[in-house]
């Protein structure tokens, strides 16, 4: 798989050690940055992850933000990208079950690195229901 991932400067130890994982498994990721701690506008890096999923460049996206909130907001206003703010295995389960989320926002301040691994393995190893679900997507856009 491609992914993309991007983040500020609360997310980039945690963003490092995905990176990694992700490597380790295999797959190809475009790092849009920070690779800093020092202080940075989140959308700076957030929408280049986003346009990525949004111009179907990459398969799927990972954010990171201290509370995510902010990668989110900001993913989620390009087309096509469904960004989900996740703190728990359970809600990114979900996330990819019922609505087939193709960004991972991972609030960084608020998570362990541990977790955020976690995650992130569940969110790709988690396949969307379809059925009911595709036709509320469906209505997502406003057209």
């Amino acid at each position: 798989m491609k992914i993309a991932i991007g983040n500020d400067h609360a997310g980039t130890a945690y963003k490092f050690a995905i990176v990694k994982l992700l490597e380790d498994l295999g797959h190809q990721v475009i790092n849009f940055g920070t690779n800093t701690t020092d202080s940075v506008d989140y959308p700076d890096y957030i929408h280049p992850v986003a346009g990525a999923v949004e111009n179907h460049d990459v398969d799927f996206g990972i954010i990171l933000c201290g509370s995510g909130n902010g990668a989110a907001i900001t993913a989620n206003k390009h087309q096509g990208v469904r960004a989900a703010l996740c703190w728990s295995k359970e809600l990114v389960e979900l996330a990819r079950r019922h609505n087939d989320a193709n960004v991972l926002s991972l609030p960084a301040r608020f998570i362990s690195q541990y977790q955020a691994l976690e995650y992130v393995q569940t969110f790709l190893n988690t396949q969307f229901e379809d059925g009911r679900h595709q036709r509320r997507i469906e209505k997502i856009p406003v057209k």
